[in-house]
C-alpha cells in the first residue's frame, strides 16, 4: 500500500471535503426550515393546505433521491426552468427529500404535545402563531432533537449521490484519484475515513441526547 498517495493528493482531499461540508450544512438548515413549515402546515386545521402537504410527503418520501436529484438537475431545462448549477440542484434535492421526513420528525413532537397546551395559550390570549412559536416549539425540543440529528448524519451521506450529476463532492474527487493513480483500496478507505470525521460529532451528540431522555 502505498501511503504516498494520500498526501500528495492532499489538496483533492481537502476540497472534496470543504465540497461536501458545504452541501451538508447548506442542506441541513434549508430542510430543517422546509421541515418545519411543512409539519406546521400538517397541524393546520387548513384542509387544503394539509393536503397539499400530505401529497408532498408522499412524493419525495415515495421515490428515490438519486432520481430526484437526476430530475432537477437534467429536468430543469425540459421545464423551461432554465439551467441550475450542479450545487444548486443538489440542495434542492436534498432539501426537498430529507425536508418530507424532517417533517414527520417535527409532526411527532408536535403532537405530542398536550393538547390542553393550545387551549392554555388560548385563554391567555395567544394568537395560533404566537401560540406555537412561543409555547409549542419550545416544548417540542427535546423530544425531536435525537431523531432529527439522526437524520441529518443520513444527510451527510446522502450528500455522495451527488457524484452523479458532477458535484466535486469526496466521492468525486475520490474518483478522480482513482483514475489519475490508481490505489482504489486506499481512496476509498481514505473517503470513508473523511465521512466517518463528518459524522462522527453528530454521532455522539445522538448518543448523548438518547442518554440523558434515558435518565430524565
Amino acid at each position: 500500500m502505498d501511503w504516498s498517495v494520500l498526501w500528495s493528493n492532499r489538496d483533492l482531499y481537502a476540497s472534496g471535503l470543504w465540497s461536501t461540508a458545504l452541501l451538508s450544512a447548506a442542506a441541513i438548515a434549508a430542510c430543517t426550515l422546509l421541515g418545519l413549515v411543512i409539519a406546521a402546515i400538517r397541524t393546520s386545521r387548513i384542509p387544503v393546505l394539509a393536503q397539499f402537504a400530505r401529497c408532498y410527503l408522499e412524493i419525495f418520501r415515495g421515490t428515490p433521491l438519486l432520481v430526484q436529484m437526476l430530475f432537477i438537475y437534467f429536468g430543469a431545462a425540459y421545464l423551461g426552468i432554465g439551467n441550475i448549477s450542479v450545487f444548486g440542484a443538489a440542495l434542492l434535492a436534498l432539501t426537498l427529500f430529507q425536508g418530507a421526513y424532517v417533517a414527520e420528525i417535527f409532526r411527532s413532537g408536535i403532537e405530542a404535545v398536550p393538547r390542553g397546551q393550545w387551549e392554555a395559550a388560548r385563554v391567555l390570549g395567544l394568537s395560533r402563531v404566537q401560540t406555537f412559536g412561543t409555547v409549542i416549539l419550545p416544548q417540542t425540543r427535546a423530544i425531536v432533537l435525537p431523531p432529527l440529528v439522526g437524520q441529518y448524519l443520513s444527510l451527510v451521506k446522502d450528500t455522495s449521490i451527488a457524484v452523479v450529476i458532477g458535484y466535486a463532492e469526496l466521492l468525486r474527487e475520490g474518483q478522480a484519484i482513482v483514475d489519475r493513480d490508481g490505489h482504489p483500496g486506499m481512496a476509498y478507505l481514505a473517503i470513508a475515513v473523511l465521512y466517518f470525521v463528518i459524522c462522527s460529532p453528530l454521532s455522539v451528540v445522538v448518543r448523548r441526547m438518547e442518554r440523558k431522555a434515558v435518565t430524565a
